[in-house]
């Protein structure tokens, strides 16, 4: 009972520190970008409620808030309440404050560039390219050989293999169009997977080229990656989460997903507990890896969410924005305010649904 105490608390303050850190990073690009716009930051906050310390460092208080999830930038003259200054976030541009909005998600994005590429570096990378064809597989009867390379998949351009597993898990068993490069030639082929009781999923039947990390201790057959190659997968990884990421979460505000689907609070929480326990059982290097790996997708995942055209949400005020460029004149305050209201309003009740989903699933 104690040990399983003490798992459940590693597991909170680990998920903790992780969503610490992707807000951080979150709200940095924000605070940069406005500062490098001219805007006066009044407050960097890590956390949400109640103010539990504070600094001020020149014209900027840097606080830390009782409840560790969320924070935000608070930006002098963001509403119309008040007196406009040339340092007021309304003030600036329109372009302005769009870079201002995006700069949250973009963050996002290139920390899970960031991580996915130390993880690469220091671990291998698997390339959909052909090292050896399965005996009596679907690759085999259609003529696959090694070295040939993926090269699109029901006219999907792959890059990394992870995009390649992403299509076929949700192709299921349907037949698929592929086609490869063969020394530069392009080859058409039609395939049907087959299914493998072992793995329980769909293959096409071939061993993937696998190379080592930069830094990664050497294996004899293997050859080693270069730093274009591993920017190169860190960079399609991230997209690959990206567009993952933005399909599951148009199922969700479409009403189309299954509470399965659903995840808050607390199923990152077991998430990111479960994946230590599990690199725990091999060592805790292996630990800190799936914790980061995780880390990745959560800073991608946040990256998509914030960029959806929500109000209240960076997305939702990037398309004011857009409606103002379009309009060549700055939305009625009131009639924004409204919309963003809405927004909150909508946001605060999807938040409840998902604690409530995530509460259902330990019972």
């Amino acid at each position: 009972m104690f040990l399983e105490v003490i798992g459940i608390l590693s597991s909170i303050i680990i998920s903790l520190i992780v969503i610490g850190v992707l807000v951080i990073v979150h709200e940095f690009g924000h605070f940069i970008v406005a500062k490098k716009c001219g805007v006066w930051v009044e407050e960097f906050a890590v956390g949400m409620g109640k103010k539990i310390c504070s600094k001020q460092i020149g014209e900027t208080e840097y606080s830390l808030r009782l409840f560790p999830l969320g924070g935000f930038c608070r930006l002098h003259g963001e509403t119309e309440e008040g007196e406009i200054t040339e340092r007021s976030f309304l003030a600036k541009s329109v372009w302005a404050r769009m870079a201002i909005m995006a700069a949250g998600p973009i963050m996002n994005f290139l920390l899970a560039i960031v991580l996915i590429f130390g993880l690469s570096a220091g671990g291998y990378i698997i390339q959909p390219k052909v090292a050896a064809v399965l005996d009596g597989s679907p690759a085999q009867e259609i003529g696959l050989q090694e070295g040939d390379e993926i090269y699109r998949i029901n006219g999907d351009r792959i890059h990394i293999y992870d995009e390649m597993q992403a299509i076929m898990l949700q192709n299921g068993g349907e037949p698929i169009d592929l086609e490869i490069k063969r020394d530069g030639v392009i080859y058409e082929y039609e395939l049907t997977p087959q299914y493998s009781e072992e793995t329980q999923t769909y293959l096409v039947g071939f061993t993937p080229t696998i190379k080592n990390g930069i830094f990664a201790e050497k294996v004899e057959g293997y050859d080693t990656a270069s730093v274009f190659e591993t920017v190169h997968y860190s960079y399609y990884a991230m997209l690959n989460y990206v567009k993952l990421t933005a399909e599951g979460l148009a199922r969700v505000f479409t009403m189309q997903a299954s509470p399965d689907e659903y995840g808050g609070p607390i199923s990152i929480v077991k998430v990111v507990g479960d994946s230590y326990e599990a690199g725990l059982s091999y060592s805790f290097m292996a630990a800190v890896q799936n914790v980061v790996y995780i880390a990745a997708v959560l800073s991608a995942n946040l990256g998509v969410l914030n960029l959806f055209p929500i109000p209240g949400l960076d997305g939702g005020r990037i398309l004011l924005l857009l409606i103002e460029i379009l309009r060549r004149k700055p939305m009625n305050p009131e009639t924004e305010s409204r919309i963003l209201f809405g927004g909150f309003v909508f946001l605060m009740g999807f938040m409840v649904f998902v604690m409530y989903t995530d509460i259902m699933k330990i019972f």
